[in-house]
């Protein structure tokens, strides 16, 4: 066995201690899995205070890009610069390893931009590494976890059982801790397919996680367990690609970073890379039928994503179609494509044969194969908010473990996961986000409250004030907070989104106290198309909202502006278009926060609840347990009026938790 303690210098095959001292020694937390929630959750609860222990069955594979070289998007763009104002660390190895940034959505308003990039895979893994090498509290084992254990639950707090550390396979022997947090991805379980051939594993190369961590989940703790799916497509060997056949895609001129920390990209904008678009043909199709017989993971009927379907999902359910296919680079000396959208569990000669038939990969060659993996998921709804598992007090899980699918949503999950294991075995009271403060706050309410029928991935619509919750101030939404309340924040990026603050408050101010008429506002700024028939005197901020005017010309028309506040023009710009629908929202806001804040008992009953609600109703309540009464009014089958019977209830009751 393998343990070595992470500092620098910059290299995970440094810094070995005997495998021994493990078990001499007591953690606060215990995170297993080393992938995008894992090390989030290991950051994150360090980051709190907590002694931590990751254990991964690859030190190497720490912070690998599984699947897609990419990172963010609609919606998950905004989740990575939630991660980042909570102190995360995939924005900034974001920052680090991007080689062709681009906002998306563009021709949409700013609060459903998607900032993204492609990533180098080796950069990114580097820059996690390394980062985990500077954290301190953290030691990471190389192992695999046979059990965990446990010890009798306390009283005082909801849960039939109570975990105390994890048993280590192949006799390694136990390690103790206050909280665990499980982060196994796809590897619960993991089914490796491709074709109609079947092996046992969670990603190429590497093993499933052991067989008695399912089998505790579901027959010791009792948790309802399902099977969900997902794939890869085949990397193609670039200097195979004939490029001149397909549409290029060039990168932003000035790249955006993800993180509130940097003001520039590790890459300089001339080294950005390309991306390139082709279609598939009539051919690909019929590669498709043909070899649908030599495919077994097609043929099963667990659910796979909807958003990112195999090509072989999207031939069959939409025939007669043309699909796109993104050509995205894996890094700048990589030799490597990967043909985003062509996910595919077909045997590998097939393969060939389908890419060969899209233009600019007739020619193109395969340095590895796609394939499928299937792998066991924890219903959400047997969490809290705080992504313990209900029924065992220290027990955390985050990532696909819960459903999910993407980096990000991973990433998220695991962020929060950390802090709470980590305040947990501090003895701190769990924290919950709310879906009006941020989109982790509607991931996670979305999970818990809903369930998932198929892997979950984020999206703005899934938001309600999504002018509320835009990429550009997710710092001063969540920072503050971080800092003040959480623990989970340094004080460097907390002096800075104070200062960020401060500087956007007296500039709304200035431009508030500036106070003229439509034709003196075309006066002075000049061909902008302001109504002169307008009665009413307007301020700075009202004039900025319009498409035309920006925070530099008004700046040249009012000198004592200049200097001051340019730094924050863009973000200025997007406050003052979006300041009248937010105050809007303020009252719509406030009640749904007013019901979040109403807890619904553990031990609450609905089947025998003395109030007046239908069966059907109290079924759903009674399965899926929401925490609060505004979790309970977003469940599919709830009534106003049972949510009023339940408000008049908790509330004559008084079952209030400030937690």
């Amino acid at each position: 066995m393998l343990v070595r303690r992470l500092r620098f210098p910059k290299t995970l095959s440094t810094c070995s201690i005997q495998a021994s001292d493990i078990h001499t020694q007591h953690y606060d937390v215990i995170v297993v899995g080393g992938g995008h929630a894992g090390t989030e959750a290991v950051a994150a609860a360090s980051r709190v205070g907590a002694k931590t222990l990751l254990i991964t069955q690859k030190i190497q594979t720490i912070g690998a890009l599984s699947c897609n070289p990419s990172l963010g998007g609609v919606g998950k763009g905004h989740l990575v610069k939630e991660i980042d104002a909570l102190d995360g660390v995939m924005g900034r190895a974001g920052d680090w390893a991007g080689v062709h940034f681009s906002i998306l959505n563009r021709s949409k308003g700013p609060a459903v931009w998607g900032p993204r990039t492609q990533l180098d895979r080796q950069r990114y893994k580097d820059f996690i590494q390394s980062e985990l090498l500077s954290t301190p509290r953290v030691t990471i084992l190389e192992g695999s976890v046979q059990d965990l254990l446990f010890t009798t639950a306390d009283p005082e707090k909801p849960g039939r059982h109570k975990v105390y550390g994890i048993r280590l396979a192949h006799g390694g022997g136990e390690i103790h801790s206050r909280s665990v947090v499980l982060t196994t991805g796809t590897f619960l379980s993991g089914a490796l397919f491709i074709g109609q051939n079947t092996s046992p594993g969670g990603r190429m190369a590497d093993p499933p996680s052991c067989a008695g961590l399912s089998h505790t989940l579901k027959e010791v703790l009792g948790l309802k367990v399902g099977r969900l799916r997902t794939g890869t497509p085949p990397r193609i060997i670039k200097d195979t690609i004939d490029f001149s056949l397909t549409l290029i895609r060039l990168p932003d001129p000035s790249p955006t970073p993800f993180s509130f920390m940097n003001t520039h990209t590790h890459c300089k904008p001339e080294e950005q890379l390309p991306c390139y678009l082709t279609y598939t043909t009539p051919g690909v199709e019929r590669v498709v039928k043909e070899s649908s017989h030599h495919n077994s993971h097609i043929q099963q009927d667990t659910k796979g994503p909807r958003y990112c379907p195999s090509i072989e999902s999207k031939v069959l359910r939409f025939p007669g179609r043309q699909h796109q296919v993104w050509l995205e680079p894996e890094g700048l000396t990589s030799d490597l494509m990967y043909p985003q959208g062509l996910s595919m569990t077909m045997p590998p000669e097939k393969q060939l044969c389908l890419i060969r038939e899209i233009p600019g990969l007739q020619r193109a060659k395969i340095c590895t194969p796609g394939y499928g993996v299937q792998y066991d998921f924890v219903c959400p709804t047997q969490l809290f908010p705080w992504l313990q598992v209900k029924s065992t007090q220290g027990l955390f899980l985050a990532g696909q473990i819960n459903g999910t699918t993407g980096y990000e949503e991973a990433a998220a999950q695991g962020l929060w996961a950390g802090v709470n294991a980590g305040r947990t075995s501090l003895s701190k009271p769990p924290v919950s986000l709310s879906r009006t403060q941020s989109y982790i706050g509607v991931l996670i309410d979305d999970l818990i409250g809903r369930g998932v029928t198929e892997p979950y991935r984020m999206f703005t619509s899934r938001a309600e004030f999504r002018t509320a919750l835009r990429p550009d101030n997710a710092d001063l939404r969540l920072t503050l907070r971080g800092f003040e309340e959480l623990g989970c924040v340094s004080e460097q990026r907390y002096n800075e989104a104070l200062r960020v603050q401060v500087s956007l408050n007296d500039a709304l101010s200035a431009l508030k106290s500036i106070h003229l008429s439509a034709s003196r506002w075309k006066d002075k700024l000049g061909d902008v198309n302001i109504s002169e028939t307008k009665s009413s005197i307007l301020n700075g901020v009202e004039v900025l909202q319009y498409k035309d005017v920006s925070l530099q010309m008004l700046a040249s028309a009012f000198p004592e502006l200049a200097g001051l506040y340019l730094e924050f023009s863009e973000r200025l710009k997007v406050e003052a278009i979006y300041r009248p629908h937010c105050e809007k929202q303020r009252k719509e806001i406030e009640r749904m926060q007013a019901e979040e804040s109403l807890y619904l008992p553990e031990d609450i009953d609905y089947l025998t609840l003395p109030v007046s609600l239908s069966q059907e109703v109290r079924e759903i309540l009674d399965s899926v347990r929401p925490s609060t009464l505004g979790a309970a009014a977003r469940l599919s089958g709830i009534t106003p009026a049972a949510i009023v019977h339940l408000f008049n209830y908790v509330h004559r009751n008084k079952h209030r938790n400030h937690s």
